[in-house]
């Protein structure tokens, strides 16, 4: 059953095309990676599905409700129920560690102070940051910060994730390292999820299915291995490396 479903949608800027008639669906709890180069409108798409971004045209619809049609307290609700990773993470830098992950939870649900620290504490464990947890983001590596933003973005349980370039930045080993953090967490909360990313390693590990953007056009989806071993030129660019 798909959870989310994009249909016809197109977006563009000055006249510059990145979305053509866009068709997307994603099945519950499944992940689809979009692949593509930088610059080609990913980030965009992502933020079409959380209607930061209105487009041009097509709908998208969310559990069946359409996401254009909502008013204000719909869409509030509906974003409460969604966890966003960041490119840079987007940690508050004016707030410790603990104090990030606090701030999600308080807006969403109302917690005794012993159950908010025991709930910002178990998810700080699950990606190995207990220790960091008085830290500001100033004093943490690309990697700590995208581990607490995964952590935040996931703390409310949210039924939607999206992943905007979730391993940008990283060295390789970090990248990889955060690639199976993200697969572990996305099979521990089973949430819906949409990422973007032109990392092929990260791609591998967390994608149940992919597709590629090219020039505004998702013409080309499939499995990852199914999207290898096409004759498309364009899907075999991104698996020339491998």
């Amino acid at each position: 059953m798909a959870v989310i479903e994009l249909r016809n949608i197109s977006k563009a800027f000055d006249g510059r095309h990145v979305l053509r008639s866009v068709d997307l669906e994603v099945d519950e709890g499944t992940t689809v990676v979009i692949l593509g180069k930088s610059g080609v409108g990913k980030s965009v798409l992502l933020k079409v599905v959380i209607r930061l971004i209105t487009p041009d045209q097509g709908t998208v619809h969310i559990d069946g409700q359409e996401v254009g049609r909502m008013k204000s307290r719909g869409l509030q609700a509906l974003r409460r129920g969604m966890g966003y990773l960041f490119q840079g993470a987007a940690l508050y830098d004016s707030m410790s560690v603990r104090e990030n992950l606090a701030f999600p939870l308080e807006r969403s649900e109302r917690l005794e102070a012993v159950e908010l620290e025991h709930r910002i504490v178990e998810q700080l464990r699950l990606v190995g940051l207990v220790d960091a947890i008085d830290k500001m983001p100033s004093d943490l590596s690309g990697g700590m910060k995208k581990r607490v933003g995964l952590a935040r973005a996931l703390i409310t349980n949210p039924r939607i994730m999206l992943y905007d370039e979730p391993t940008t930045g990283l060295d390789p080993i970090t990248a990889r390292e955060i690639s199976y953090l993200i697969k572990n967490m996305q099979e521990r909360y089973r949430p819906t999820s949409i990422a973007v990313t032109h990392d092929m390693i990260c791609a591998r590990i967390i994608a149940d299915k992919a597709a590629i953007l090219d020039h505004g056009v998702l013409d080309r989806q499939g499995t990852m291995d199914s999207l290898r071993n096409s004759n498309d030129e364009i899907a075999q660019s991104f698996f020339a490396s491998e």
